[in-house]
C-alpha cells in the first residue's frame, strides 16, 4: 500500500505594519495626491521699464561721450580739444563709466525677468548703485557746464578770458554735451524713484 503523500502546511503570511503592509482584510490607504508644481511669480513691470530707461541712460551717456570728444577745432594753428582740460577729461571718464554701469545694470534687469525670484535682491543693488553713478554724472555735468560758462563768459575777476566768440564749434560741443548728460543724471533720477516704489510694493502692508 503506498504511502499517502505528505501534506504541506502553508503558514498564513502575518502582515508586517513596519514594512507598511495592511491588515488582512483592509484596503491599502490612497496615496497622497501629487501637489501641482509651484507657478513662477509674475514679472514685474517696473523691470520690463528699467530695462527701457537703462537702455535710454546708455544711448545718453554714449551721445554725450562722442559729442564731447568730436568737438576739436583749430583756430590760427591754435586747437581746442577736451583733453586740453583736466575737467573735460573727467568728464569723458566719467560718462564713460555711466555708460558701461547702464549696459551690466541693463544685462542684470533683464536676468531678473528671466528669473524673478531675486528681484527684491537686485532692486536693493540698483538702488544703491543707481544713486552712486547719479552723483558721478552729476558731478561730470556740472563740471563740463562750469568749464563752457567759463568760455562763453570769461571771468573777470580772474582775468580768464572767453573763448566761444572764437571757438564757436568746441563751445557748442561742451554745451550739448553737458545738456545731454544732464539729460541721463534725469533718467538716473526716474530709475531711483522706480526703484524705491518697487521696494515699497513689496513691504507686507
Amino acid at each position: 500500500m503506498a504511502a499517502e503523500p505528505e501534506k504541506l502546511v502553508e503558514l498564513e503570511k502575518v502582515p508586517d505594519p513596519e514594512a507598511g503592509e495592511p491588515p488582512k482584510g483592509e484596503e491599502a490607504p490612497p496615496e497622497p495626491p501629487v501637489p501641482p508644481p509651484v507657478p513662477a511669480p509674475p514679472v514685474d513691470t517696473c523691470f520690463l521699464i528699467d530695462v527701457a530707461l537703462r537702455v535710454l541712460l546708455f544711448a545718453a551717456t554714449l551721445t554725450a561721450v562722442v559729442v564731447m570728444v568730436t568737438g576739436n577745432q583749430t583756430k590760427v594753428q591754435v586747437e581746442a580739444k577736451f583733453n586740453n582740460s583736466p575737467a573735460l577729461v573727467y568728464f569723458v571718464a566719467a560718462l564713460s563709466v555711466a555708460g558701461l554701469y547702464s549696459i551690466i545694470s541693463a544685462l542684470a534687469s533683464i536676468s531678473v525677468i528671466l528669473t524673478p525670484i531675486f528681484a527684491a535682491s537686485f532692486q536693493l543693488f540698483f538702488l544703491i548703485s543707481d544713486v552712486v553713478v547719479l552723483g558721478i554724472v552729476a558731478s561730470a555735468t556740472a563740471t563740463a557746464g562750469t568749464v563752457g560758462y567759463i568760455g562763453l563768459k570769461g571771468n573777470t575777476h580772474t582775468n580768464w578770458g572767453k573763448i566761444c566768440n572764437v571757438y564757436d564749434i568746441f563751445c557748442q560741443h561742451i554745451g550739448s554735451a553737458a545738456a545731454v548728460s544732464l539729460f541721463a543724471a534725469v533718467v538716473l533720477v526716474f530709475l531711483i524713484a522706480l526703484s524705491i516704489l518697487s521696494l515699497h510694493k513689496k513691504i507686507p502692508q
